[in-house]
């Protein structure tokens, strides 16, 4: 007798979306988008991403103007727009498929973009100053109704830069 086994779950592929395609799928505009890069991407499960930060930007002007350090709510808001791009690219890559297949796509996947809704045991190790890299890590965790928790963390090198988890609603109401 002949067993029959279950075919392997196939691994979800990843993606990379470039700073043009990130615009496509976020609200943010300079100066608030914060992340230049994402790569790594299991839609709707995981991401990596990158943000350069540089002397130019504007919160170095008045954030310890003699001491340039990035402010905990930017790399935050860094991290937190990592997320926003793994959730959106499960919209982004469906509606890449149904195109592909001659079906009709969707509408604009920046506007399920929804917003930050806590913070949670954030904490900061390493100050961040121009010429840094921060690499950026989210994990999506469980769905609570129209809200999601996240683990997020940055890093600079091998060096942890902050870690916590977020919620974020996964759409936007009026």
């Amino acid at each position: 007798m002949t067993i029959a086994s279950e075919a392997p779950a196939r691994p979800k592929q990843k993606h990379s979306y470039s700073s043009d395609d990130i615009k496509h799928m976020l609200p943010h505009r300079w100066p608030m988008l914060m992340i230049d890069r994402a790569y790594d991407v299991v839609p709707g499960v995981s991401g990596r991403g990158v943000k350069s930060v540089s002397v130019n930007e504007p919160f170095f002007a008045g954030h310890y103007p003699d001491h340039s350090i990035m402010p905990g709510v930017m790399i935050v808001e860094a991290m937190a727009q990592l997320v926003a791009v793994v959730y959106v690219a499960e919209l982004v890559e469906a509606a890449a498929a149904a195109a592909a297949s001659g079906e009709p796509g969707g509408g604009d996947p920046s506007e399920s973009v929804g917003y930050l809704g806590s913070i949670s045991s954030m904490k900061f190790s390493r100050l961040v100053v121009p010429g840094d890299q921060l690499t950026l890590d989210a994990k999506l965790g469980q769905r609570l109704g129209g809200l999601r928790q996240v683990s997020v963390r940055a890093s600079v090198g091998s060096e942890l830069a902050a870690a916590g988890s977020l919620i974020v609603t996964t759409g936007r109401k009026a």
